[in-house]
This record gives C-alpha cells, structure tokens and sequence, in this order.
C-alpha cells in the first residue's frame, strides 16, 4: 500500500472513531445529566430535611456503602447476574420455539396462548414459594422464575413477527417453490428480527428482576438476598446500594442487547440515519 492510500485509510479510520464517540456522547449525555441532577436534588433534600439514614439515606451514603465493598456486591451481583442470564436464554428460548408453532398453526396457537396468559397474569411471587418447595434453594428455582416472568413478551412478539411477512415476498417464494423451513430461514426469521429483538430489550431486565424475586425467598447468595438482609437490619445504605448495583446491571445488559440489535440489524429501517 502506498503512502497516499495508508494515510486516507487512517483518516477514514479517525473519522469513524471520532463519529462512533460523538454518538455515543450524544446518546449517553442526556440520561446522564439527568441522573445528576436527580441524584444532586435528592443528596440535598435529604440534608436540609434532615431525614434519618434508617428511612431514606443520602446518594452519597449509597455509594460510599459500595464504594466501600465493590468486590462483595460485584461478587453477589454475579451471583444474580447468573442466574438471570440462565433464566432469560431458557425463557426466551421456549417462547421462540412456542411462537414458531403458533406462527404456522392457528390450532396451536388457540390450544397454547391461553395457557401462556394464564402464565403471564400469575403473580411470580405466589409462584416463587412453589419453585423453592420443588426444585430447592439452588440457583435452579430463581432462574425458572426469571424464565417465566420473561417468557410471555418473547413469546408475543415472536408471534407477531413470524406473521408479519410481506405477503408479496411469501407468493414470490412459494411460486419459486421453496419449502416451509426455506421461507422460514429466509423470510419470516428477518421479518421477526426487529420485533424479537424489541422483546429481549424488555425480557433482560424483567430476568434481573425475576432473580431477585427469587433470591428473596430460596437464595442465602446474591443481591436479593442482600437487599432482604439490609431491609430486616434497618441497613439503608446497604440496600439502596444493592439496589443501584441491580440498576447497573438492567442498563448494561439492555445497552448490550441494543449494541447486538444494531450490529445484526443494521439493514432495517429503524437503524437508519435520520
């Protein structure tokens, strides 16, 4: 490569880096500054009102709790990041398979969608005594819970989306006589995507939470566990920094869901520029 050419190549290189930086500011900046001024607000109502730590602690003492121990809440917050991951991906993958089903037989779909409603309007927390009572107080019930309360978004959206093919496409495929799994893999599995997709970024932080829930009634590990513990102690700083430890954990795993969304769905209209 001559001179000339490696030094456009390392322009276009800086100038993509500098775009990439500039939107990532610019998408990040504004929840930023309002967790900022949020967080200065509530730091300084609960100084000039004097309200004791026992009910409502000072962001500052929050933080200083886990800046105090980082290692014992990443270590619990692994612990429940574990098995909410576990519960998502079996979740998710259950509703996936249930919506390829529903997608192709509406007989199915009127024998299995109530039973999936019936699902999704049972409180997980009725549930969550019955899981610890059948499976133990192992990691396995918490991760069945965070499974069932992610299973009915995935499974919705995923029926949606297989169906939602454009219809001149199907005809063309099928007058080109392509098979059910063909149209399948090459039409409905990208029609999908987006609405597939939309679902995870609302079924990962539901897996967290459904963790948790579980962590509350069969788990001696994790940040529910942590956040029982303080709350029966009085501990205020202990659980609103368990509680910002979850928050962290629900944003970078939506942020990584989104970052996969635009890398494997870079050809649809909704990740255009504007």
């Amino acid at each position: 490569m001559i001179p000339s050419e490696r030094n456009v190549e390392g322009r276009a290189l800086r100038t993509g880096r500098r775009r990439a930086l500039a939107s990532a500011l610019a998408y990040s900046a504004p929840p930023a500054a309002t967790l900022l001024i949020g967080g200065l607000a509530w730091e300084l109502w609960t100084r000039l009102s004097a309200v004791p730590e026992y009910i409502v602690p000072a962001p500052s003492a929050a933080l200083g709790r886990l800046a105090s121990d980082p290692a014992y809440f990443a270590g619990e917050g692994a612990v429940t990041l574990g098995e909410a991951l576990a519960g998502f991906l079996l979740g998710a993958g259950v509703a996936l398979m249930g919506a390829t089903l529903m997608a192709h037989s509406r007989f199915i779909e009127r024998s299995l969608f109530p039973l999936a409603i019936l699902v999704k309007v049972t409180p997980v927390v009725a549930v969550a005594p019955l899981f610890v009572i059948w499976f133990g107080f192992g990691p396995i019930p918490k991760a069945l819970i965070a499974a069932l309360i992610t299973f009915f978004p995935v499974l919705v959206n995923g029926v949606t989306g297989f169906r939602s093919v454009d219809r001149g496409a199907l005809d063309f495929m099928r007058s080109l006589r392509a098979s059910r799994l063909e149209i399948f893999l090459k039409l409905r599995v990208p029609s999908a995507a987006p609405f597939v997709f939309a679902a995870f970024r609302v079924a990962v932080p539901l897996s967290v939470i459904g963790a948790v829930v579980g962590e509350w009634f069969s788990g001696d590990r994790g940040l529910g566990s942590i956040i029982i513990v303080a709350h029966s102690n009085l501990d205020m700083p202990t659980l609103f920094a368990a509680i910002l430890t979850l928050s962290a954990m629900g944003v970078a795993l939506t942020a990584i869901v989104s970052a996969v969304e635009r890398k494997a769905l870079f050809w649809h209209e909704s990740h255009e520029e504007l």
